[in-house]
C-alpha cells in the first residue's frame, strides 16, 4: 500500500505530538538538583511577568523541547513552567543554555 506524501508531513506532526504528550504524561521533567543551582552562589531573580521561551527538558524516557514561560533564573539555571495534556503544568529548573527566548 502507499504512502500519501501531500500530508506527510502533517501526519509525521501528529505522531510527533501523540509522542511528546505520552512522555509528558507517563513522568515527571527532571529538574536541577539544589546542589547544582548554588542558591547560595547566585542572586534569585523572580519575576511577576513569565516570559515566554523554548527549552530543553529531561524525562525518564527522553529530552523534548517545549514552549514554557520562564518564571524565576540565577546566572547560570532557569525556573520554567509549561502545561501539558490534561489541564496539568509541570515546571522545573534547567540549565541557561537549554533555554532560548520565544
Amino acid at each position: 500500500m502507499g504512502s500519501n506524501r501531500r500530508y506527510a508531513h502533517h501526519v509525521d506532526a501528529r505522531m510527533d505530538d501523540g509522542i511528546l504528550a505520552r512522555i509528558m504524561e507517563s513522568s515527571a521533567p527532571e529538574s536541577l538538583r539544589d546542589d547544582e543551582l548554588e542558591l547560595n552562589r547566585f542572586d534569585l531573580t523572580k519575576t511577576r511577568n513569565p516570559r515566554p521561551v523554548r527549552a530543553w527538558v529531561r524525562y525518564a524516557d527522553g529530552s523534548l523541547r517545549v514552549d514554557a514561560m520562564a518564571i524565576a533564573w540565577t546566572e547560570r539555571a532557569v525556573a520554567i513552567e509549561w502545561d501539558v495534556v490534561g489541564g496539568k503544568s509541570h515546571h522545573a529548573w534547567v540549565w541557561g543554555s537549554a533555554v532560548e527566548s520565544r
